[in-house]
């Protein structure tokens, strides 16, 4: 999932296509035009998407705003996690990045991206605004997905191809659902602090407000879960990352580096 490089409208502003391929059949699944690359503007579209065609398990996402940042330490969430993902793990949908400033990671979305460009962008002289652009996207959408023949699929379709997820979406889930017993919960503060064994931890402010789940994996380590997502290691043993933000310390972050993406 993934901004095209957006683009100037004749009468202000510019557009910027946001997208989304399934990663097995290359089925698109979002193709929308807005003006802005906002977290909120991308939920609701997400939204959408998943209360038509399912829950993948995982999105594939750039490392850019408003998915994530190049770097895990740095921007609005020192932890690495942004409010875009909490948003999705609290749907049960898991986030995997691709590699920062390689965007070959995301060679099916870039792709459609070139298509999308040469075969639409490019062959309009003047954009007026969003609306034309949403007007101009819907029927290519269609014929991409029904009848654009990919040599990757053996010159079938996406839509050939393509099966709705069974995982029906249902909304946010209360992540204290997934907590089993014996595992202390405790709710993020503003700061994105949490207070355990004395110690003021940093979890991140994108989970303030939410109940995270502390569980004491052995050894001397300290795992960190939201809802059914690890999403922090304490090594006790070892000390713990870094002191940013005055004398809070830092939780260490995990991630799902490995997995199969449903979604790009």
């Amino acid at each position: 999932m993934d901004f095209k490089g957006d683009f100037a409208l004749s009468r202000g502003g510019r557009c910027h296509p946001l997208t989304a391929l399934d990663d097995f059949s290359r089925f698109n699944i979002i193709l929308t035009a807005w003006d802005n690359e906002r977290t909120e503007t991308v939920a609701n579209c997400l939204e959408r998407a998943f209360s038509s065609y399912g829950l993948p398990d995982t999105i594939l996402c750039d490392n850019g705003s408003p998915w994530g940042c190049a770097s895990r330490w740095q921007d609005n969430d020192a932890a690495g996690y942004t409010t875009l993902e909490v948003w999705l793990m609290a749907r049960g949908v898991g986030v995997i990045h691709g590699r920062p400033y390689h965007p070959q990671t995301q060679g099916k979305e870039e792709r459609f991206h070139r298509t999308l460009k040469a075969d639409v962008i490019s062959r309009k002289m003047v954009w007026c605004g969003i609306a034309d652009c949403g007007e101009r996207f819907a029927p290519w959408r269609d014929k991409y997905n029904h009848k654009h023949p990919h040599e990757s699929l053996d010159g079938q379709v996406p839509a050939s191809r393509y099966r709705v997820s069974n995982r029906c979406y249902e909304g946010a889930v209360d992540e204290r659902e997934f907590y089993r017993e014996g595992e202390n919960a405790r709710v993020v503060r503003a700061k994105g602090e949490i207070h355990f064994r004395s110690r003021t931890l940093y979890i991140g402010t994108a989970f303030r407000g939410k109940s995270v789940a502390i569980w004491e994996a052995g050894d001397g380590i300290t795992d960190l879960y939201f809802g059914a997502f690890r999403i922090g290691q304490i090594d006790w043993q070892n000390g713990i990352e870094g002191k940013p933000r005055g004398h809070n310390e830092r939780v260490k972050s995990v991630r799902r580096e490995e997995a199969n993406p449903v979604c790009s």
